[in-house]
């Protein structure tokens, strides 16, 4: 078993290196080729958007074929995605670079489930500690991905990030080298039954989790997005801004060690709760001032407020589903999440553009107020419950 979620661990790890580079270039390369310098982010938006559509598909494809061949299509696509970046680049092609965003997207969407194989694979004992672990994976591309960055950015002057993009493309091939030596569980048959969709995310458990997922991701994404942009303006080069979201990825993903075993023993809520403070020190430290400490430290507090938030409602959404349903589950919340993802990643480069990073950063701590309070009245459902049972 545990073979197999490390497996896991680095299949991830290759795929989110993808998008860690892409979190450094995405916004500069729109930045500098789009017109209209609202639309800096549209690749990234596009990105998501297309991580979003590809909930519904990937839960036909393991539910009929399996993890496995799933996973590989997953790699395919990203393949396709940093090529046809690497082409946009190379023709100066906003548009061109846009349209390489859709493959990119389905790609990471697909290898957003390799943390639903893991805890697939483990005991139930160990489901919280696996899905913490194969998160972890995204130390490894913190480290990785902005490093291709800083050392293959210029490699073919003038065409900045066209050599970036080449190595990027290799890394899908490494994660279906891999595949070939993972053992995952069949897809379930045909007959297991279980309630529809609709039922199913019509269960406190499910919104609460899902509802909490999206607003984890959504304002780490929201802020993340054109923190490159805004560091380019107060005059930082690409190798600082680098450096940032590197600090932030591995924030993001080296709690994983540790967050299995904070769930297991404080509880999924509480942590979840602590995530959410987190990320709202995030802005506190980030209105203090634009150094490159304030910068550094506010995307760490937000890497870690993210993970707590992140891994606890993923623990949460499997309370909410019986295993002959989790692909429908597990599909309908990615829909929910990367279906916010994709909204925040176009609001990024908007609202930094028409409203400044202040506002930027008030902008989150709404949505966190909604996640506790829904954690709340789940926990008060629950204490409802338990009284009329008794």
């Amino acid at each position: 078993m545990k073979r197999q979620v490390w497996l896991l661990f680095f299949c991830q790890a290759l795929m989110h290196s993808t998008i860690v580079g892409q979190a450094v270039m995405g916004a500069l390369i729109g930045h500098s080729l789009a017109e209209d310098k609202a639309l800096s982010t549209l690749p990234i938006a596009i990105q998501m958007t297309a991580t979003m559509a590809a909930s519904i598909p990937a839960g036909l494809v393991f539910s009929r074929l399996g993890r496995r061949p799933g996973f590989i299509f997953g790699a395919l696509f990203a393949l396709a995605g940093s090529l046809t970046f690497a082409a946009g680049v190379w023709q100066g092609d906003f548009v061109l670079y846009c349209l390489g965003a859709v493959p990119a997207g389905l790609g990471f969407g697909i290898g957003q489930h390799y943390r639903f194989a893991a805890a697939e694979v483990a005991t139930p004992a160990y489901r919280a500690r696996a899905i913490s672990l194969v998160m972890t994976g995204g130390v490894v591309s913190a480290a990785f991905g902005p490093e291709i960055v800083k050392h293959t950015g210029a490699a073919f002057p003038p065409f900045l990030f066209l050599g970036t993009y080449l190595v990027l493309a290799l890394l899908p091939l490494i994660c279906i080298l891999l595949l070939a030596f993972t053992r995952l569980p069949p897809p379930p048959a045909r007959s297991a039954g279980g309630a529809p969709v609709r039922e199913i995310i019509s269960r406190p458990a499910f919104i609460a989790a899902a509802v909490t997922a999206a607003v984890a991701f959504g304002t780490m994404n929201l802020v993340m997005t054109s923190t490159p942009v805004e560091m380019m303006l107060c005059g930082f080069g690409v190798g600082a801004s680098a450096t940032v979201i590197q600090a932030h990825a591995v924030a993001m993903y080296a709690p994983g060690f540790v967050t299995g075993r904070l769930i297991t023993r404080f509880g999924t809520r509480r942590i979840i709760g602590v995530g959410a403070l987190l990320s709202a020190l995030c802005v506190l430290v980030g209105l203090q001032g634009q150094s490159f400490a304030h910068f550094a430290l506010a995307l760490a507090l937000l890497g870690v407020g993210w993970n707590f938030m992140f891994v606890g409602a993923t623990t949460l959404l499997g309370t909410a589903y019986a295993p002959e349903e989790r692909v429908r589950a597990q599909a309908a919340n990615d829909l929910i999440v990367f279906g916010t993802v994709a909204c925040t990643a176009f609001l990024s480069g908007a609202v930094h553009a028409r409203g400044g990073w202040v506002m930027l950063n008030l902008s989150i701590l709404p949505a966190l107020a909604v996640a506790l309070g829904l954690l709340a009245w789940q926990r008060w459902r629950r204490q409802v419950a338990a009284r009329a049972v008794a």
